[in-house]
C-alpha cells in the first residue's frame, strides 16, 4: 500500500538523569508498526520524559533505534508529535489554514498564503476530519478542535512514528471519542506505530493494542488485555 509508513521502535537500556536525580532507569521495550502502544503509570513515572528522549530533546544513555519493515536501520525517521496542551497568543489573528501553511511556505504565517499552500492545508485537515476549520481563527477553537489541528500539523509530512502526549486532557467526552477514532483510522490506513501517553485506563483498554506500564523503569509490557488485567496495574492505580 502506497500510504504505509511502516516503522518499528526499539529502546534498550535507556536511562535519563536530571540534576543528579535518575528520572528513567534501564528502560527497554519495542513498538511495532500498526500498533498503538499506550504508556501508562502514576504521575512522575517518566512518561513525558521518555517521549522527549525519543524526540531527541534531552540527553540519555542507552539506545533508541528505528527500523523499516525489512529490518533496516532508519537513521532519521519522520516523527509526528502532539503535545498535551499548547498556549496560544489570543491576540494574533491567524487562521487554521495560515497556521498549517507555515509548515510548507517560507512566508510569515500572518501574510496571505498562496492558494497552493492553503489547498495543501485543507488536504492535511481532511486526514483528521477538520477541513471545515480551515478559515477559523486558531484562538477560537475548542479543545477538541485544536487537537485535531495539532494532529494535522503532526501529519505533515506523514510521520513514520506518531507520539501523543495525553492529547485529550482538555477535550470533552465527544471530542475524545472523535479524536481517537481519527487516530485509529490513521493506524489502520498508514500502519504507523503510535505511542500514546494516557492517564485514562478506559481509553487505553478501548484503543490501545499494547501497553507499557512505566515507573521510572518498565514494570510490565505486552498486549493490552494481558497488561491491563495484571496485578501490577491494580497495585499501581489502586484498583480492587
Amino acid at each position: 500500500m502506497e500510504h504505509e509508513c511502516k516503522c518499528s521502535l526499539k529502546i534498550e537500556h535507556l536511562t535519563v538523569w536530571r540534576d543528579k536525580t535518575e528520572i528513567l532507569h534501564d528502560v527497554s521495550f519495542e513498538a511495532h508498526h500498526a500498533e498503538i502502544t499506550a504508556l501508562i503509570g502514576r504521575n512522575g513515572a517518566g512518561k513525558t520524559t521518555l517521549l522527549r528522549s525519543i524526540l531527541g530533546r534531552i540527553p540519555y544513555s542507552g539506545t533508541i533505534e528505528f527500523f523499516d519493515s525489512e529490518g533496516v536501520l532508519v537513521e532519521r525517521p519522520r516523527i509526528g508529535y502532539v503535545p498535551q496542551n499548547t498556549i496560544l497568543d489570543r491576540t494574533i489573528p491567524v487562521t487554521v489554514g495560515e497556521f498549517l501553511s507555515c509548515g510548507c511556505s517560507s512566508a510569515p504565517v500572518w501574510l496571505v498564503h498562496r492558494k497552493k499552500a492553503i489547498t495543501h492545508a485543507r488536504e492535511i485537515l481532511k486526514k483528521t476530519g477538520g477541513e471545515k476549520l480551515i478559515d477559523r481563527p486558531l484562538s477560537s477553537l475548542s479543545g477538541g478542535e485544536l487537537q485535531r489541528v495539532l494532529l494535522a500539523f503532526a501529519l505533515d509530512p506523514m510521520p513514520q512514528l506518531l507520539l501523543l502526549d495525553e492529547p485529550v486532557s482538555a477535550v470533552d467526552r465527544r471530542g475524545i471519542e472523535s479524536f481517537y477514532e481519527v487516530v485509529t483510522s490513521l493506524r489502520e490506513e498508514y500502519h504507523m506505530p503510535i505511542l500514546l501517553v494516557s492517564h485514562d485506563l478506559g481509553h487505553v483498554r478501548r484503543y490501545a493494542t499494547d501497553v507499557v506500564l512505566l515507573d521510572q523503569t518498565v514494570v510490565l509490557c505486552g498486549k493490552c488485555e494481558e497488561v491491563m488485567d495484571s496485578p501490577e496495574i491494580a497495585e499501581t492505580f489502586g484498583l480492587s
